[in-house]
């Protein structure tokens, strides 16, 4: 079939409109207030870029102001997506964090009415400078995303959230800044990235580069010279203020914890120039946002006017014959600017939406296999009276191959019309992953996207996009739809998430990090076992499957059958690892899975790992599922563990792996009598900073200590809950939340060599702080009692030495230790040194009171 010219530009559309309807969940419905502000934004051509480092780095009590009341078009540039933070809803980390701040921000961003744009650098924890970020990032390939976001978008005005120096607090922070400054001015220049030049885009040169100065975090880089906006107005058609809604905006950032209130009142934001004229009156002085920027169009602006004049809000469906006439005239304008394609896609919605029309195409399945059926449930209502008729509804099923249905049906009001149609996902059709991990990273500073137009995006195309075709009052237009799946929940009623595209097996093999080589008294307990498990997503009969279990090249298990496979059953095969392990040879194990069928052989060796919350869209992506193996001798005392879940960690794995009888305690189980029972009590990451009723347990624990038994906190992240101080401990220590050591290969020094957590029963030396990933410690203690002995120091280059990663005391028989060494991410990366730490801690011996 051929595709219509409309379809190519509505390619265009599709990346013009994907701040106000392509992103959402749910097909975009408006009532009549959203629809009178959609009218007057049509009369503004000005737009504003927001750039800073992280997810949760962009000032939302602004954004909305900028979208909502100057209806500016408006979009945040977050180099990172957040992938070395940490997760105060669950155990995801790196890459999984990272696709969860990601749509975290998308659902800010629907909040606000801004857009969201990604650069390709990687988030890899905490950095104290600038020049650490842009190198670890490769300034060059950062910067060259950056000018290419902002040719793509054109703003009119760029604002950076830091400055480029150590006042931003982050060395990310500074570095955006720095970004945001060069690309200022490399966008304009066609001899810096010209390979750019050949996609489409032209140098651009915005008008002015400002700073968005702020007072928080203990600095305040603001003055009453510099211009000034008070954006805590109050909109009217939205019931709320700007703070308001930067409130309910902010606390989309859950994984982040950070829930904020709905603020009114006034809000004054301050601004200092960093490149072009400086402000006097507004952001926009010297800018025209009128259609006086387009040639030809000021008889638009008042052609617009006139629409709004004469807009009901109780019929909006008056306005379609005037917004249909608007858009012929804008249609034949000479110019072929972003504006003009900009602000017709705006007024298609808008024609759409004063008309009545709802339309969606959706499955009833939540995932597409490989060469497997799926069904296509195509719905449309015009629910106003005007005059639309249905023409055609059509999609690319595969490369060569499109659906396509002509309808020529003039809509009934308020008359559903649906059918149902059933396809083939094509076979060679890629599976849905989101394409910043379609490929390796080549280095841990940036994700590797070699599609130069997939760079700035902030997610991937849905797997099938439906195109509708409609003639209304005459004129043909035509409109995306992503295919999504649309259930029912008991509870929470009609929801919509994204339609994945799966392969017909999913592999997985546990555990991640396997230890072969744990004594208990000496003695090795039995080698462990691998679980292979795989799942099928079709039904076959009579099917060869071939697994085998590799290190490097080499197949270290085998097993040829022949199955009857179910859709969605799981089969699991237990695998010794026994002498075909090779310890000279890479410690990573992965599996694949052969299936032979109809005379070909296919390979599967990707996991699909799902994410669900009920703030963002499910997440899904593919890897491929290594098991790490450590052959350390690792020597374990003690037997009982008692673990309180902080802010989500992998650690519980890890002390299982290890061979501990592990329980997991709740408020009522923290009693004098039930704390016996434990050699060591274990706290998670930020436990007391997630739970208020630790604090009001802290005798019990100390009783514990003081007859025996050895207590375990990992890092909070302050000694405060709000107003409250932290009880933690039997003796004071605080918590810097600015002493970190990042380096994650900085020297450790050993203070006190001959100290127990050292030397038993694992003896502790500079090869246990190797391989260490992303950082060392993180909110280190200061302050120490005197009874605190901290046996380990260490520092980031250039820094003074710092001790206050593992504070020990003992206390009666006990022990207590505060550890901010980062263990929570050193055991799932399969670093040996971090299991025979956490082994020595848990087994610290008793004292003689």
């Amino acid at each position: 079939m051929r595709i219509p010219q409309s379809l190519f530009c509505l390619l265009l559309v599709g990346l013009l409109l994907k701040g106000s309807f392509v992103n959402a969940q749910v097909p975009p419905t408006y009532n009549s207030a959203d629809i009178y502000m959609q009218l007057q934004k049509l009369q503004v051509l000005g737009s504003v870029l927001y750039v800073a480092a992280h997810p949760d780095d962009e000032n939302n009590g602004f954004l909305p102001y900028l979208a909502k009341e100057k209806l500016y078009r408006t979009a945040y540039l977050s180099l990172t997506r957040g992938d070395g933070g940490q997760n105060l809803i669950g155990s995801e980390q790196g890459i999984e964090l990272g696709l969860i701040r990601s749509q975290e921000l998308l659902a800010a961003r629907r909040q606000d009415g801004a857009e969201q744009y990604f650069s390709r650098a990687f988030e890899f924890g905490f950095s104290k400078s600038a020049e650490e970020a842009l190198r670890i990032w490769n300034k060059e390939k950062i910067l060259a995303d950056a000018v290419w976001v902002i040719r793509q978008y054109q703003p009119d005005v760029i604002i950076a959230r830091f400055p480029g120096d150590a006042r931003a607090g982050h060395g990310h922070h500074a570095a955006s800044s720095i970004i945001a400054s060069e690309a200022f001015i490399a966008a304009a220049d066609p001899k810096r990235f010209p390979e750019q030049l050949k996609y489409g885009v032209q140098p651009w040169q915005a008008k002015r580069l400002l700073w968005n100065t702020f007072n928080f975090g203990g600095a305040n880089t603001t003055s009453n010279d510099q211009f000034k906006l008070d954006v805590g107005g109050y909109n009217p058609l939205l019931g709320k203020s700007y703070g308001e809604i930067g409130g309910e905006a902010r606390s989309m950032h859950k994984s982040q914890g950070e829930g904020r209130p709905r603020r009114r009142g006034p809000s004054i934001e301050y601004f200092t120039t960093l490149g072009g004229e400086a402000p006097q009156t507004s952001l926009m002085d010297g800018v025209d946002i009128s259609w006086n920027r387009i040639k030809g169009g000021l008889a638009i602006q008042e052609k617009i006017g006139k629409v709004i004049a004469n807009y009901k809000f109780d019929q909006p469906e008056a306005s379609v014959d005037a917004l249909v006439d608007l858009y012929k005239v804008i249609k034949q304008l000479p110019d072929k600017s972003l504006w003009k394609e900009k602000k017709l896609a705006e007024l298609q919605e808008l024609i759409f939406t004063c008309s009545g029309l709802f339309f969606e195409a959706t499955t009833d399945e939540e995932y597409g296999v490989l060469g497997q059926k799926m069904n296509l449930n195509v719905f449309v209502n015009k629910r106003k009276e005007s005059n639309v008729q249905w023409d055609q509804v059509w999609m690319r099923t595969s490369a060569n191959e499109s659906f396509d249905s002509l309808m020529a049906k003039p809509l009934a009001t308020n008359q559903n019309n649906s059918f149902i149609k059933s396809l083939i996902v094509d076979p060679a059709k890629k599976v849905s992953q989101p394409y910043w991990l379609a490929k390796q990273q080549e280095d841990i500073g940036s994700f590797s996207v070699d599609d130069q137009m997939l760079i700035g995006q902030d997610q991937s195309a849905a797997a099938y996009t439906a195109y509708f075709s409609f003639t209304i009052n005459g004129l043909k237009f035509t409109a995306e739809r992503q295919v999504q799946y649309k259930y029912v929940d008991p509870v929470r009623g009609e929801l919509y998430q994204p339609f994945v595209v799966i392969t017909p097996i999913i592999v997985s093999l546990t555990p991640d990090v396997v230890l072969n080589n744990i004594k208990v008294g000496g003695k090795q307990i039995a080698n462990p076992k691998l679980q292979l498990q795989y799942k099928a997503n079709f039904t076959g009969k009579q099917v060869p499957v071939t697994i085998h279990i590799k290190q490097e090249t080499d197949n270290i298990f085998s097993k040829d059958t022949i199955m009857d496979l179910e859709a969605g059953a799981v089969y699991t095969q237990q695998i010794q690892l026994e002498k075909a392990f090779k310890a000279n040879k890479t410690p990573l194990l992965s599996a694949e899975l052969l299936l032979k069928q109809n005379g070909k052989t296919q390979v599967y060796n990707s996991y699909l790992r799902a994410i669900k919350y009920d703030h963002i869209p499910a997440i899904h992506f593919f890897f491929q599922n290594n098991a790490h193996v450590i052959t350390d001798e690792i020597k374990v005392a003690g037997k009982k563990i008692g673990y309180v879940t902080g802010a989500g960690d992998k650690v519980p794995d890890a002390l299982l792996q290890m061979g501990y009888d592990l329980q997991f305690l709740h408020e009522q189980d923290i009693t004098d009598e039930k704390l016996k029972e434990y050699d060591a009590i274990v706290l998670g990451i930020r436990a007391h900073n997630v739970f208020e009723w630790l604090s009001n347990k802290n005798d019990i624990f100390n009783r514990y200590v003081e007859q025996g038994g050895n207590l375990i906190v990992q890092y909070l992240k302050s000694n405060q809950i709000g107003q409250k101080r932290i009880k933690v401990g039997p003796y004071p220590f605080m918590v810097n939340a600015g002493s970190r050591v990042t380096e994650e290969n900085a020297k450790v020094n050993f203070l006190l060599p001959d100290h127990g957590v050292l030397n038993y029963p694992n003896k502790i030396t500079d090869k246990d702080f190797e391989n260490w990933v992303q950082e060392r410690s993180t909110y280190q203690a200061e302050q120490v009692d005197a009874h605190f002995e901290l046996p380990i120091g260490m520092n980031d280059t250039g820094e003074k030495p710092g001790n206050g990663s593992l504070a020990i005391a003992k206390y009666g028989k006990g022990n207590f230790a505060y550890v901010s060494l980062v263990l929570f991410r050193q055991l799932p990366a399969g670093i040996p040194g971090a299991y025979k730490l956490m082994a020595n801690l848990i087994a610290m011996p008793k004292n003689q009171p």
